[in-house]
């Protein structure tokens, strides 16, 4: 770092990102990506004319594609807000909400920890159960500040019911945040809680089941106040936080809900063949809801089952966290790229055997 780089940022460790190769010579299971194309509405929206009209700015209000989320989840405009990337809003709501600091799981989504240090904020990790599950009457017991969740967790996959997010929403001192990635693969939206709760913000992203992490387009959805005060950090920082294209086509794939439920689907179905061909193999697997699988291998260490897939060009997620250390992560790809999957892992075992 160079001698002028802030003294109060000088401690902070970077989230690091799943890796991205740039000769696209992987099967890439790392990174939580959709294996299926955006829907056929986002390519008839990307035309000339809208490539043509990047010479100008882009609605700083996002309304088409705020009154499209407020359409497809059943509230109002002004309880949505959009972003660049869920990452942005989470960056905004914790500079928002938390002066009196943030407690989160401490096994869950790595970039929570890394937004309190950047923004000088107290964060506190609550304790996992002994099953990697969230320990929410532990979290219950927050006597200050706000809390985030992700949900399904961001690791583990591992689900919390609506009634379980409604009883930690009436006990919060402060904010709670629903992170919702991953729920669109088998779990149920709080975001009906947001009209009977106003210390409630859920969290969403269009990376996962919408199919356009490279668009860059999160929201969240809460009551009308702190919705306001988002956007007041928004209109402070960046008005023109989304690009036109990712406007046309987040509001797009909004509009064909029909191919968003089969991509999900499949996804669904490919996890749990994916799931018992792994438990067949010897390997522990959490229940996840999400669009991966955690899972540690038998007869050998998570971080060689990582190097040795990547050996034969299959990249899986190691993530090396102390509760999880023989674990590796496996983003579910297509069919075609899971039985590759499967049969390099087949391999790697036999081989560690003999």
């Amino acid at each position: 770092m160079s001698r002028f780089f802030s003294s109060a940022l000088q401690g902070i460790e970077p989230y690091v990102p799943g890796e991205q190769p740039k000769d696209q010579q992987y099967i890439k299971l790392n990174t939580n990506e959709s294996p299926y194309p955006p829907a056929p509405t986002v390519m008839e929206a990307i035309d000339r004319e809208a490539v043509s009209s990047l010479r100008l700015y882009s609605d700083p209000t996002a309304a088409t594609l705020i009154d499209a989320l407020a359409d497809t989840y059943g509230v109002p405009t002004s309880s949505v807000f959009v972003g660049n990337g869920s990452d942005e809003v989470l960056a905004f709501a914790f500079h928002a909400f938390g002066e009196n600091g943030f407690t989160a799981p401490a096994l869950s989504y790595g970039f929570y920890p890394v937004f309190a240090a950047f923004f000088g904020i107290p964060f506190t990790p609550c304790p996992m159960k002994a099953d990697l599950s969230i320990d929410m009457e532990t979290l219950a017991k927050t006597e200050r500040g706000s809390i985030v969740i992700a949900n399904p967790n961001a690791q583990t996959g591992l689900y919390i019911t609506p009634s379980e997010i409604e009883v930690l929403a009436i006990k919060a001192p402060g904010v709670l945040i629903v992170d919702e990635a991953y729920i669109d693969f088998g779990g149920e939206s709080a975001i009906p809680l947001t009209k009977k709760y106003d210390n409630l913000l859920i969290v969403g992203t269009f990376s996962k089941s919408r199919n356009l992490a490279g668009a860059r387009v999160g929201y969240a959805i809460g009551c009308a106040e702190l919705i306001d005060d988002l956007n007041r950090l928004k209109f402070s920082f960046n008005p023109y936080n989304l690009n036109r294209l990712s406007i046309l086509a987040a509001t797009a794939t909004l509009r064909d809900p029909d191919y968003f439920r089969d991509c999900t689907k499949r996804i669904i179905c490919t996890r749990e063949k994916t799931k018992k061909e792994l438990i067949a193999l010897g390997f522990a697997v959490t229940d996840s809801r999400a669009n991966f699988l955690l899972a540690r291998p038998p007869f050998m260490h998570g971080r060689d089952l990582y190097l040795a897939l990547r050996e034969r060009g299959i990249l899986v997620r190691y993530l090396g966290d102390p509760h999880i250390p023989d674990y590796i992560r496996i983003t579910i790809g297509s069919e075609e790229e899971m039985a590759a999957f499967l049969t390099a892992t087949k391999q790697i075992l036999e081989e560690k055997q003999s």
